[in-house]
């Protein structure tokens, strides 16, 4: 069975290591993979954006954990959705609104209380005392309904959609990878047959799509449909991010012909 784990914990710390620790302790043949532990502490926003993009490339049956938590110690849920082909594990924070909006069919549960022996749960590590055991355990094939309860309260989050006109597109940056590329809210599918006049961003203007970026020199700004199907604006071998001081919730402006 595999296991993913997506946080906010940081490689130099011992947090992720305890989390893999305890999960081999129980299902000693979980094999275990790491998404990231590299998200933004605390930004739910780039956890989910990152969780949506990936899931669907594993398994059938893969387990993924995302444990980006700030509300951890508190009265907040501990959900387990579970699809057609995955379960997720995540705290009831709306880190798994892309799932809720992408999914049909879903079930979603909340963690009855007294399911993971409480003795040695600390108040601020619920990724390894609570998070980690719980996806061990369902990884062995104990059904989640003798741990959990059908839960329909769960904070569903929201999912900014772009704004259609009939000669342009208003969305907004959602994501801002390593290479400084700014990927947005506005899909392909949205565009349709017609043609891209501009798009605009902060200081950015671009007059035309391109389809990969060797399409301009070195340093030249471009935009494309990137990897996750969407609208994104990068520079040839640099970042768009620090030249032009792009930021996640920034407006973009797609202009059609």
């Amino acid at each position: 069975m595999t296991i993913t784990l997506l946080t906010d914990f940081g490689y130099s710390d011992p947090y992720a290591a305890a989390m893999k620790g305890v999960i081999l302790r129980i299902n000693p043949e979980a094999a275990i993979v790491d998404i990231t532990h590299d998200v933004t502490p605390h930004n739910v926003d780039e956890a989910g954006f990152i969780i949506e993009s990936l899931y669907k490339y594993f398994p059938d049956g893969t387990i993924h954990v995302v444990v980006v938590d700030p509300g951890v110690g508190s009265e907040r849920a501990i959900l387990v959705v579970q699809t057609s082909n995955y379960i997720f594990i995540a705290p009831d924070n709306g880190v798994l609104k892309y799932i809720f909006n992408g999914e049909e069919g879903f079930k979603v549960y909340r963690l009855k209380e007294g399911s993971i022996p409480s003795d040695d749960i600390s108040s601020t590590f619920h990724g390894r005392d609570i998070f980690a055991p719980l996806a061990a355990r369902i990884s062995l094939g104990e059904p989640i309904d003798s741990l959990c309860r059908p839960f329909s309260g769960f904070l569903r989050g929201e999912v900014k959609r772009p704004v259609i006109d009939r000669d342009r597109i208003v969305g907004q940056i959602i994501y801002v990878d390593r290479f400084g590329t700014c990927v947005t809210n506005i899909e392909e599918c949205m565009l349709g047959n017609r043609n891209v006049k501009r798009i605009e961003a902060g200081l950015c203007r671009i007059d035309r799509m391109s389809s990969k970026y060797v399409d301009v020199p070195k340093g030249s700004p471009l935009a494309l449909i990137g990897s996750s199907g969407r609208v994104e604006i990068s520079i040839n071998q640099d970042s768009a991010k620090e030249r032009f001081g792009l930021n996640v919730g920034d407006r973009v402006v797609v202009t059609l012909n």
